[in-house]
């Protein structure tokens, strides 16, 4: 057994751990939106009776509408372009090997074609 498997910690890719924290981040950004949205909105645009008197607007919108789903849109947007450009890492692929999957793809299907049927 190799050192890192004795301690009981494995060694990961680092692409793979930047993938996998990104995901984590967006998870959340994503449960704390649907944690604001959805009771907001049932809350303040559907339990209650719609009184003309009563009904108020922002810019045109109704507030419930504005603050229910126009403001958490408008930050998740703003936090997204924050992520993508500022923490998001670009990682190393390793090189590229244009075409050498393809020639081996082929090769294999040539081989498969030339087997006897069994």
């Amino acid at each position: 057994m190799s050192s890192s498997t004795q301690s009981g910690r494995r060694n990961y890719d680092p692409v793979f751990l930047n993938s996998r924290r990104e995901a984590g981040v967006i998870f959340c950004l994503w449960l704390a939106g649907f944690a604001w949205v959805v009771p907001f909105s049932y809350m303040t645009g559907y339990l209650r009776d719609f009184d003309p008197a009563t009904f108020t607007t922002i810019w045109g919108i109704p507030t419930w509408l504005f603050w229910g789903l126009f403001v958490p849109w408008l930050v998740a947007n703003i936090f997204t372009t924050w992520f993508c450009f500022g923490f998001m890492k670009d990682d190393d692929l390793g090189k590229v090997r244009e075409g050498a999957d393809l020639e081996e793809e082929i090769a294999e299907m040539h081989a498969a074609r030339q087997e006897p049927d069994a």
